[in-house]
């Protein structure tokens, strides 16, 4: 009988490490109270420059501490030690989130998920769940590996199936260049006049942040542009203006749009070139992604007319730049 007993727990033990184990690969915020009670979010973060994994554990506390969102932040992991890895471009676990999110908000940048884990986020987006995407996830997905997959499509250099693949095809257009001067020209968000009472601009005034304004060739013609990027001549949010071309005309910086699937659902986008993790020090900028997320989530009425933003914890973003992210951190770093 005893033996039996110490089988069992030894059973039991190895099981509950193991879920352990998983759930240390990426990190939960339970949601508070709030509007937002009862929606679920799943934030994925995976780019090389400009810390998506500093960022979005940021926002995922704001969203389930200051407004009842249950948060679920995904990070890129190195296999062999659990750890954070933005250059690992194949390794995201927990995407089988998705099955249960009402919202899932990008920051990826050069992505090749293997197939069943890709699977999880195609099955999310045809049916017609919303997405907020980020800055690089204009080119979120990349395919040099395996071009024989059944989502190669979605890389960014696709050309047959999907033009510009998941950032031109979904999100409204792919990468195309750095319009501002990158590391010398900051970028101020001017709120588009014709749409300056859309809820998502509720409560939104001062928009700044140091990464530069990319290139929009044209946004899909259903796109609504919210705000317009402003190229600054410096780093600084009192830099001027940059004279010239560059200004005239700005380009979209933030927009919201509809995408067709191909299963013939539709999936509501917001759509940023602005956000590396330095530009979320402005309050403004963060209370965006607070109000889209209320907007996506079918909580467009109960928008505050400010929503609270401030930090659940001490926010000191790393600067962005290549290999500058902070080594030996995992998931659990990120827990309240």
């Amino acid at each position: 009988m005893s033996r039996c007993f110490f089988g069992l727990s030894l059973l039991a033990f190895a099981l509950l490490s193991t879920t352990a184990q998983a759930e240390d690969q990426w990190v939960s915020y339970p949601g508070g109270e709030g509007p937002g009670k009862g929606k679920k979010v799943v934030l994925i973060s995976g780019d090389e420059e400009y810390r998506s994994e500093e960022a979005l554990p940021m926002l995922a506390q704001i969203l389930s501490q200051r407004h009842g969102f249950e948060c679920t932040v995904l990070f890129a992991i190195n296999p062999e030690d659990g750890t954070i890895d933005p250059n690992n471009q194949t390794n995201i676990p927990g995407m089988e989130k998705l099955k249960t999110a009402d919202l899932c908000i990008l920051m990826l940048r050069f992505r090749e998920l293997p197939d069943k884990d890709m699977k999880h986020f195609v099955d999310y987006l045809e049916s017609g769940k919303p997405i907020i995407g980020i800055r690089t996830s204009t080119h979120a997905f990349h395919y040099t590996r395996d071009k024989q997959s059944p989502y190669a499509h979605y890389g960014f250099a696709s050309g047959d199936k999907w033009k510009g693949g998941f950032g031109q095809q979904v999100l409204g257009d792919t990468w195309v260049n750095h319009h501002g001067n990158h590391g010398g020209e900051s970028t101020r968000g001017i709120i588009n006049e014709e749409h300056a009472d859309h809820p998502i601009l509720k409560g939104v005034k001062d928009v700044w942040g140091p990464t530069d304004v990319y290139g929009i060739i044209r946004l899909p013609e259903d796109a609504q542009v919210l705000l317009h990027g402003q190229v600054l001549a410096g780093m600084k949010p009192d830099s001027q203006p940059v004279e010239g071309k560059k200004n005239d005309p700005m380009m979209p910086l933030v927009w919201v749009r509809e995408h067709k699937t191909e299963s013939g659902n539709t999936a509501q986008i917001v759509g940023s070139t602005f956000g590396s993790a330095p530009d979320f020090e402005s309050e403004d900028s963060r209370r965006l992604i607070v109000n889209a997320s209320y907007y996506l989530s079918g909580l467009e009425d109960a928008i505050p007319e400010k929503a609270n933003v401030d930090y659940v914890k001490p926010f000191e973003p790393t600067f962005f730049g290549f290999n500058k992210f902070k080594k030996g951190m995992k998931p659990s770093d990120f827990e309240l």
